[in-house]
């Protein structure tokens, strides 16, 4: 099991525009984790960007990825303008697509600033939660236990029972997270992680209002799409706020919001995602 979560995203190149995973990590379903793809291909991406930080994404997960090989990650350079720099990312495994990206890259710019404020009326502070992984082991979940670790996140849900149990409640949520261990000082390497941490929280939160769990055997999840934007600069090794919400569900799919704060209120970056929450009959 992986211990670094800078491993995982560390991409191998191939050729000029064209890069492999060397590691990979799979989520509670058996399937290549979502996030792992976001992480990777942005990563990829930056490998071919030179003096310019991302600043927005847009993918779309078109088939389940598998752990038994490796994910190919090939880097279309559509332009490269005074500002800014964009890149197209294709995922595949087995000569077949399983994930796109667009990725826009920007230089370094003063402008206007301001942002939404950080909730923070009775909001408890992570050294006073528990982690995903604890909260497992104590509802007897040993196998969602165990694949919380291997994320390699620290992920604590403001309300602790949240994450697992059935019980209705409005569409929003809020977590406590960061990547265990320590990165290195680059930009790219933490708004990677970030992406990676992104996926695990936002299509919970559309399940909120019913009374199921993303943990339901019957329940058939997945990530569809997913959309980001970097606002200021943060470390993924420090302590996140993610606050979600989800204004909407139907059709079998859960549209979510998600808005991410350093611990002292500065909003980093914004998400949205869509996802399958498709119930199988029992």
């Amino acid at each position: 099991m992986l211990e670094k979560l800078s491993k995982l995203l560390d991409v191998e190149q191939l050729d000029t525009n064209l890069f492999r995973s060397r590691e990979h990590v799979e989520n509670y379903r058996k399937v290549l984790f979502g996030g792992q793809v976001l992480g990777q291909a942005l990563m990829a991406a930056a490998r071919t960007v030179e003096g310019r930080l991302p600043h927005s994404l847009h993918a779309y997960f078109l088939r389940p990825g598998s752990s038994e090989k490796p994910v190919i990650y090939d880097v279309d350079p559509i332009r490269d303008g005074g500002s800014f720099t964009t890149r197209r990312i294709v995922a595949r495994q087995n000569g077949k697509a399983i994930f796109n990206m667009s990725a826009s890259f920007q230089i370094e710019e003063p402008g206007f600033d301001h942002q939404a404020d950080m909730p923070t009326d009775g909001l408890a502070q992570p050294e006073d939660l528990k982690n995903t992984q604890q909260l497992a082991e104590e509802a007897g979940m040993q196998g969602a236990a165990q694949n919380q670790r291997r994320y390699m996140v620290d992920f604590r849900p403001v309300d602790p029972m949240s994450y697992f149990d059935n019980a209705v409640r409005e569409p929003q949520c809020m977590f406590w997270f960061k990547v265990d261990g320590e990165l290195s000082d680059s930009p790219i390497e933490h708004r990677s992680a970030l992406c990676y941490a992104s996926d695990m929280a936002l299509l919970g939160t559309a399940l909120q209002p019913h009374p199921i769990s993303l943990f339901d055997p019957h329940l058939m999840p997945a990530s569809l799409d997913h959309a980001m934007w970097f606002h200021r600069p943060f470390r993924a090794d420090e302590w996140l706020l993610y606050v979600t919400d989800s204004p909407s569900a139907s059709g079998a799919r859960g549209y979510c919001r998600g808005q991410i704060f350093t611990r002292d209120g500065r909003l980093v970056a914004s998400t949205t995602q869509e996802g399958l929450i498709r119930q199988i009959k029992k």
